[in-house]
């Protein structure tokens, strides 16, 4: 029987090796747990094991939320109610430097707050607002950097799948961790409007003056803010109900996802936006995007599982324990493996193969499970964003002009990159940015 060092280096170089070669990660979980089901679960007994743990993690109830949370966004961009957000904002902010590019964070930020998809946010707002930066003279980086940004903090605003499923693996309250990550996602986007508004100060040539739609700019008064509170108030009001709805007990995080779903699609109808055709595209994005994360789920239990019958978990763990590290060293370094596999591999690839090894040692120097998921969260949203292989980045250059290099895109988004680790810093420095929300609105 091989020692368990051993068995980690086997497995986790398979599965380097399959990923490297192209294999989606789904295929790749798939082909180690059954070699791993075969070696040390016991051969047939063991694969039939592998199916008995994969109908349970797909049909686990706290992942229900995911699919509703993916079809709030589907139908809040296909029906076309995000464009009319956005001309909202467009006749509201006014005479701010780099107008537009605070535009697309403010957008970006509401926009979060009712979807449950990053990619879809950062490609719709790199589709509408990024020709018009371009043509209106803003510098490539200064009207890439802020789409791409607040295409990340979707992951921590609720509704967040990504939340949902982190819950779920790791064994957090998932109604704590939706709200813990309001606060934190909420200064991020605060940080980059911010940053935009002092760069554009700076150096103007990076962001021409810019004045609203004509048809906005001769508006005051009344007429002004009804846009706002015709089209951008009933998103937010979404947001709240599914939030308070959790807070004071009301619903589970699966009936309050429901409720928002419903609730998106009833205003979508109001708003006459709510066609066939637009309903059709919403149901079967929200398929496929819900069937590509469930089918990943379906390895987790089993390779959890392997590693733990294997002795490579409490191998690894007793390490960890034994090396007399202190807990901030222990914290510190798990939060560095998670920003370096950020770089390489998708989220949900990077929750299987680590979650198994953090949360004993979470558990063991004692981390408040909300404060940890919260700094799990940031570091996943930085690895949307973070070269060579962040998601976000393959989507702005998917709707970029072909004349700007992908290099140009790495630098835009650096900054806000750098803005991401102080936030993480900062939690990690001030737990209550993570903790206070909850355990005000969740207190019976």
């Amino acid at each position: 029987m091989l020692l368990w060092w051993q068995t980690l280096l086997m497995l986790f170089g398979i599965l380097t090796v399959l990923l490297l070669i192209g294999l989606p990660a789904a295929f790749a979980f798939l082909a180690i747990n059954l070699v791993g089901a075969v070696v040390y679960l016991g051969g047939e007994p063991g694969l039939m094991q592998v199916v008995r743990n994969g109908v349970a993690s797909v049909t686990n109830f706290s992942l229900t939320p995911i699919p509703f949370f993916v079809l709030m966004g589907e139908v809040l961009f296909h029906t076309g109610v995000a464009m009319k957000a956005i001309d909202a904002f467009d006749g509201l902010i006014r005479r701010v430097p780099a107008r537009m590019a605070v535009i697309a964070v403010v957008a970006g930020t509401v926009f979060s707050a009712i979807s449950g998809s990053t990619i879809a946010t950062t490609a719709m707002l790199g589709s509408l607002l990024l020709p018009e930066m371009l043509k209106r003279g803003y510098h490539p980086r200064m009207a890439m950097g802020p789409i791409m940004a607040i295409g990340g903090v979707d992951m921590l605003v609720p509704p967040s799948a990504i939340t949902v499923l982190l819950g779920s693996l790791a064994g957090i309250s998932i109604s704590g961790l939706l709200i813990a990550g309001v606060v934190p996602g909420l200064l991020l986007a605060v940080f980059f409007v911010g940053w935009i508004v002092l760069r554009a100060w700076m150096n103007p040539h990076l962001a021409p003056p810019t004045e609203p739609d004509p048809a906005h700019a001769a508006l005051s008064g009344w007429a002004r803010w009804r846009p706002f509170v015709l089209h951008v108030l009933p998103l937010l009001t979404i947001f709240v109900v599914v939030i308070a709805s959790m807070a004071a007990g009301w619903a589970t995080p699966t009936e309050s996802a429901a409720i928002g779903a419903f609730a998106t699609v009833v205003m979508a109808a109001v708003y006459r936006a709510l066609t066939p055709a637009a309903l059709g595209k919403a149901l079967s994005g929200t398929a496929a995007i819900s069937g590509v994360i469930l089918f990943i789920i379906v390895g987790a239990t089993t390779f959890a599982q392997i590693l733990s019958f294997s002795g490579g978990t409490n191998g690894l763990v007793d390490l960890v324990r034994g090396a007399g590290a202190s807990q901030w060293a222990v914290l510190f370094g798990m939060m560095a493996i998670l920003l370096v596999l950020g770089c390489f591999l998708d989220q949900v690839s990077i929750m299987l193969i680590t979650l198994p090894f953090f949360m004993p040692l979470v558990q063991h120097f004692g981390f408040d499970l909300l404060w940890f998921g919260v700094m799990y969260l940031i570091c996943m949203q930085l690895g949307l964003l973070t070269p060579p292989f962040g998601m976000l980045l393959f989507t702005m250059r998917g709707v970029a002009p072909k004349s700007i290099p992908t290099v140009e895109i790495f630098r835009a988004v650096t900054p806000y990159v750098v803005m991401g680790v102080a936030m993480l810093a900062l939690v990690m420095l001030v737990p209550a940015l993570a903790t206070w929300l909850p355990a005000v609105l969740l207190s019976k």
